[in-house]
């Protein structure tokens, strides 16, 4: 072989090394590198140059041994053309060490993801150490109860001292893991697995109301087939309910809640986590339509109607023959409803095209069902299935693209509470025990100024509201009080340590306002550092009952009561992936 056509090869295996070096760097995250053929191709070409190299090596010793010379009588032996010297033959073998580099610097991923055959992991989560405190001693961790905020009344109630004392707490528990694993089987289908853990369960009282607070505790846990020729998604397992705003057409892994400290979030922030099975038709990257049916559950508020022989309704304590005991793996005690029919959303997401992708706005609805089994009488007990749901809208704006970003939901209906942050009622009772869904409605606003790349301000505002759904009937001659809201519930020790009445403080209305700002200390290759700080101020209203005063012993026409929680998180979080 001549050197000038090894050389030649050598250079060109360069050039096209060089190439897929290129069209490597530009490899999307959601799939696996494209082109693997090449490189095998030239891995192919390297080793025939290798083994050209180890001829030539031969050719170059057998050379040196004979001196160029024949001995007397041999017969002389015709020499390769050219002869190699040392030097060219270094300068050669160089140049393929070096294409070997390129070949490997080409070939290896640019990521910190891992590759393995066609299979592409990419791990996630980080490292926190937060901490709350509140003006209110809620005896809660990262993840604040709302509509749990105590009154300062009555003394015989704990959640009395509680409304007169402050907590402050440290917490690592909102530290998270997460893991993609994705792969494509051919050109246009996508399969991928998603699990996002962290360790907020608390197994005693765990519960299927909004988040599945169950341990250890699973935020995400599902798997999605996407069909990119025909434009469809189908996911199955627990994810972000379809309610919740998504920043891009209905994409997994693209949920947008606010980005406080709060595990909570806002008042006014629509969502939950749970158990579902998916299906998302996109029409041009312009126009979804997805259908949802999700895990359902229901959260009774109020007083049950006495004078019945059998009330089943089974929050975890039951009432009237209801008995309480969860089963199979899971806690005994728990809050549990009887659930007859799952809770079926569908939504449309719309991007139009003349706003270049910085407008997106949602319009989705629930369809709910409600369920109990109550009587007067044992011989009289029947199942009582009702209806429920509601209609809603999200929006994410970006007003000054790059800069500011706008984003708002809104919800209205009846049966809805589960799915707003606060977490008010779904349904009181009718005098039959019948479940009785209450109207509410929830909004939330919020603006995030990415005011330069390594910091970030935030505030948002939200309010939810209930109407109250409340009867009397006569029960052996007296009266008898049952529902949400009565204005004959007895309020009168709401408001003052010392009083001996009584606290029914059913929840009207929460609002709440929570500025924050995330500075982003360290960005590299060793991962991203960020310090958090977050102020929320909430507001939790009840409806007016009895309040018995001085210049209104009565007590019909009262005060409503309210309690006020201001509070400051911190968060400090190390994301290594």
């Amino acid at each position: 072989m001549k050197l000038t056509q090894v050389l030649l090869g050598t250079a060109t295996f360069t050039l096209l090394g060089g190439s897929v070096f290129a069209q490597s760097s530009e490899t999307t995250s959601s799939l696996p590198p494209r082109h693997h053929h090449h490189y095998s191709a030239i891995e192919l070409r390297l080793q025939r140059m290798e083994a050209e190299i180890e001829q030539l090596k031969a050719q170059l010793a057998r050379q040196q041994a004979s001196g160029g010379a024949t001995t007397a009588g041999a017969t002389p032996q015709p020499q390769p053309q050219p002869q190699v010297s040392a030097a060219q033959f270094e300068a050669l073998q160089n140049q393929v060490y070096e294409t070997q580099a390129t070949v490997n610097e080409a070939t290896k991923p640019k990521d910190k993801k891992i590759h393995m055959k066609g299979i592409t992991v990419t791990l996630g989560g980080f490292a926190a150490a937060e901490s709350v405190y509140r003006s209110r001693a809620e005896q809660a961790d990262i993840g604040s109860s709302f509509s749990g905020i105590p009154f300062r009344g009555p003394a015989s109630s704990t959640s009395a001292a509680n409304g007169r004392m402050g907590e402050w707490r440290m917490t690592a528990r909102q530290s998270r893991v997460s893991a993609l694993v994705q792969g494509s089987p051919d050109a246009d289908t996508l399969l991928s697995m998603y699990g996002e853990f962290d360790f907020l369960g608390a197994a005693a009282s765990a519960n299927s109301n909004e988040s599945n607070s169950y341990t250890p505790r699973v935020r995400v846990l599902y798997g999605t087939a996407d069909w990119n020729d025909l434009g469809l998604e189908f996911l199955f397992g627990q994810s972000w309910s379809l309610a919740t705003l998504t920043g891009s057409g209905m994409s997994p892994r693209s949920e947008l809640p606010p980005p406080t400290i709060d595990a909570q979030y806002v008042v006014g922030f629509d969502w939950t986590r749970q158990p579902q099975l998916r299906l998302v038709k996109d029409f041009d990257d312009q126009v979804w339509v997805g259908l949802s049916v999700e895990n359902p559950q229901t959260i009774f508020g109020g007083t049950a109607p006495t004078g019945l022989a059998f009330l089943n309704y089974n929050t975890g304590s039951g009432f009237n023959g209801g008995t309480g005991s969860a089963g199979a793996e899971f806690n005994p005690g728990i809050t549990l409803s009887f659930n007859h029919v799952p809770d079926i959303i569908g939504k449309i997401a719309f991007e139009p095209a003349m706003f270049d992708g910085n407008v997106h706005l949602e319009l989705f609805g629930i369809y709910r069902d409600f369920y109990d089994r109550s009587g007067v009488t044992l011989a009289t007990t029947s199942n009582h299935d009702t209806s429920g749901g509601g209609v809603g809208a999200n929006a994410l704006i970006k007003l000054l693209p790059g800069l500011l970003d706008l984003q708002a939901d809104a919800l209205f209906g009846s049966g809805i509470g589960r799915y707003g942050s606060g977490q008010l009622p779904d349904v009181t009772w009718k005098a039959n025990g019948e479940p009785a869904p209450l109207t509410e409605n929830i909004e939330m606003v919020g603006l995030t100024l990415h005011a330069t790349p390594d910091l970030d301000l935030y505030a948002f505002g939200g309010h939810e509201q209930e109407l109250s759904g409340y009867g009397t009937k006569n029960l052996l001659g007296a009266k008898d009080q049952f529902g949400y809201g009565d204005p004959f519930y007895d309020n009168t020790g709401c408001f003052a340590f010392d009083a001996s009445g009584k606290c029914t403080g059913n929840t009207r209305a929460l609002w709440q306002i929570a500025p924050g700002l995330w500075w982003t200390a360290y960005a590299g290759d060793f991962g991203k550092f960020r310090v958090g700080l977050q102020y929320s101020y909430t507001e939790r209203k009840a409806f007016p009952g009895l309040d018995a005063t001085p210049s209104n012993p009565t007590g019909v026409g009262g005060r409503a009561p309210t309690a006020i929680d201001q509070m400051v998180f911190t968060s400090f979080r190390y994301y290594p992936f």
